[in-house]
């Protein structure tokens, strides 16, 4: 019963945050809006018994992910008014077109039945032993440990280089 009531709490603000957050003229205000969305959907997933996925939403999303989204915002300065003519001419069309096409697609993929197999597969137990994010942590960082650190280092000297790249200099 207390799941209801926070399903019904949250999940309405969830689609609206999403909404508001689509309609916003300001890039700030619709980042904030999707920080709102990002918290509920934790929420919901946390009432699903998902907490892997209530975690990481929180930490990934709502964190990182967030702050390097106002990160640009800010770095490339929203304060400027830019005309809101698109530059290209067919790409709401094609946007239009592809939303349609993989609508479709996902339908079929769902009334296929693909991926809701009944029978795990071969050594799945064995895979899985000690629950699924101990699997997960298990499998990442023994067979892709330094590929995970490389790709931290990287993304820390991409974001040294857009700060430096992005200073105005000031006239001599």
């Amino acid at each position: 019963m207390p799941e209801t009531i926070l399903f019904w709490v949250f999940a309405p603000i969830s689609v609206a945050s999403a909404i508001l957050m689509l309609v916003q003229r300001n890039a700030v205000h619709a980042a904030l809006f999707l920080v709102v969305n990002f918290f509920t959907l934790a929420v919901l997933y946390l009432l699903l018994g998902a907490e892997l996925l209530f975690a990481v939403q929180i930490i990934v999303y709502a964190g990182a992910i967030m702050v390097l989204f106002l990160f640009v915002i800010m770095l490339l300065g929203v304060d400027r008014n830019l005309p809101m003519i698109e530059r290209l001419p067919f790409q709401r069309t094609g946007a239009v077109v592809l939303a349609v096409a993989v609508a479709i697609e996902v339908f079929l993929a769902v009334r296929a039945g693909v991926g809701f197999s009944k029978l795990a597969p071969n050594g799945f137990a064995a895979a899985n032993k000690g629950g699924n994010p101990h699997a997960l942590g298990v499998f990442l960082f023994r067979n892709y440990f330094l590929p995970f650190e490389v790709m931290s280092i990287l993304l820390i000297v991409a974001a040294v280089a857009a700060v430096v790249l992005a200073q105005r200099k000031e006239p001599a």
